[in-house]
């Protein structure tokens, strides 16, 4: 690439436009970063019906296991069939505890009563990790599941994690989170759907969905 390529007065006028625009924007991020000085471990809730939400919650896990963290995992609701990141991470014992508790999706299992018994079973492993400070960074995928479904009780799951350790995150999944649980997270995104494959008959593809 030739950097000393001359350049037009109109391209030298747009590329000096946009210095101007992006030192600005730099400034003002600047001081936004500089405010942003706490360090306390936080909690991530990903829900919503769109694609991505335990994707980006593994993807967090796994970044923190990047930075030496120990981190662990509780997958509610799912666990009928290992999944590509059960099977990736279970490679990595002793950075990463993994517990796939579930026995399917509520429309697979239809029985309330084993469903809720499994929930409560998956919520004591989550306590183990809530009370141990060790666990930089833990991931309770699709537990909005079984709060929306009331096979846990959310005041009591809320008092657990308020009681984590301080530098202790934690990030949440799965569609319809509760308004008590976003009321108290500190970081919440909404998954919405623009297009999903399987609108147009396309099933579910190893890979990209389990």
């Amino acid at each position: 690439m030739n950097d000393n390529k001359p350049v037009d007065a109109d391209t030298a006028a747009i590329n000096e436009r946009h210095r101007v625009r992006m030192e600005r924007k730099k400034a003002i991020i600047d001081a936004a970063i500089a405010k942003a000085d706490k360090e306390i471990g936080i909690i991530i809730v990903n829900t919503g019906n769109g694609k991505g939400k335990s994707s980006s919650g593994f993807g967090m896990a796994i970044r923190a296991m990047g930075h030496g963290m120990k981190v662990g995992v509780v997958q509610f609701i799912k666990g009928a069939m290992s999944t590509g990141e059960e099977k990736f991470l279970r490679r990595f014992p002793d950075e990463i505890s993994f517990h796939a508790m579930g026995e399917g999706y509520t429309w697979e299992t239809q029985n309330r009563e084993r469903d809720i018994e499994k929930a409560e079973l998956a919520w004591e492993q989550a306590k183990t990790f809530l009370a141990d400070p060790s666990y930089g960074l833990v991931l309770f995928d699709e537990l909005n599941i079984a709060l929306k479904y009331n096979y846990l009780d959310v005041h009591k799951v809320i008092a657990d994690l308020l009681e984590r350790p301080a530098m202790q995150h934690v990030v949440i999944t799965g569609r319809g989170a509760p308004d008590e649980l976003i009321a108290i997270a500190d970081t919440v995104t909404e998954m919405a759907v623009v297009k999903h494959a399987y609108a147009a008959g396309i099933g579910a593809q190893i890979g990209t969905e389990w």
